[in-house]
């Protein structure tokens, strides 16, 4: 179960409080110190595509858009 997945059963125990409790106390998923979901992207919250290189925290796809602003030059 992934850090994203375990939401999608809330629908299905909304009406049942006590088995509700159980399942957020055994499979919420625990705050990660390190690893790949550790550094979500500062823009958008994705977590793969980390460029985490001077600080920057952002995905690959949002440091795309940003590195002209940043300062970055892009060289053929």
């Amino acid at each position: 179960m992934t850090a994203g997945s375990y939401k999608k059963v809330f629908k299905q125990l909304k009406n049942k409080p006590v088995k509700l409790k159980k399942f957020l106390k055994h499979n919420a998923p625990k705050p990660r110190k390190f690893g790949v979901a550790s550094k979500p992207c500062k823009i958008c919250g994705r977590l793969g595509g980390h460029v985490g290189q001077y600080k920057l925290d952002l995905c690959r796809q949002c440091f795309r858009d940003y590195a002209t602003k940043l300062g970055f030059k892009k060289y053929y």
